[in-house]
């Protein structure tokens, strides 16, 4: 299938995003070092949700699933902070993110029913993920994160000819939608 990059990117940014651009499938290398960075706590979602590893399967899982898709859009949101600790604008542009990314997905669906997006942060669909007692109560709409599937998003972003760092005092959260 032929993929317009053009409009694709025009409808990412007319969805709120900061920045897009075609992914290069190529830089998607599923890193057993990235997970790892997960399983250290920094976020405290390690073993605590669907989405996350080890409830979002392996990185070999990871990189099979992924395989059987030649296209990707990456988008960016990015916000400008105060300073270091403006955790009022990390946040809003989190929010802001998730927010934009779950629509984009909404529209994209009705053309590539078939898509594999993949956000940033953990899912926060629940305020409790039901993990491990019971299964996901949203599989249709949650998300595993670029880090969760093992990927160095900045190497990503890099290889995909796309800027991960937007200048001193900026934050931007990055993801993805690969289509078939």
């Amino acid at each position: 299938m032929a993929y317009d990059t053009e409009s694709l990117v025009r409808e990412a940014i007319e969805s709120g995003f900061s920045h897009a651009g075609e992914l290069n499938v190529k830089s998607l290398i599923f890193m057993p070092e990235v997970r790892d960075m997960c399983s250290s706590g920094r976020c405290g979602q390690y073993n605590k949700n669907w989405r996350c590893p080890p409830g979002c399967g392996s990185v070999e899982e990871a990189a099979e699933r992924a395989a059987r898709y030649s296209y990707g859009v990456i988008v960016q949101t990015t916000g400008r902070m105060e300073d270091d600790f403006d955790y009022e604008t990390m946040r809003e542009t989190g929010d802001k993110h998730k927010k934009n990314f779950a629509a984009l997905i909404d529209r994209l669906k009705t053309r590539y029913p078939e898509m594999l997006p993949m956000g940033a942060g953990t899912c926060d669909i629940c305020e409790t993920c039901a993990y491990p007692a019971t299964p996901c109560r949203f599989p249709d709409r949650s998300i595993s994160s670029m880090e969760a599937y093992g990927l160095w998003v900045s190497k990503v972003c890099q290889m995909s000819g796309i800027p991960y760092n937007y200048g001193k005092l900026t934050l931007t959260y990055t993801s993805c939608y690969l289509l078939l």
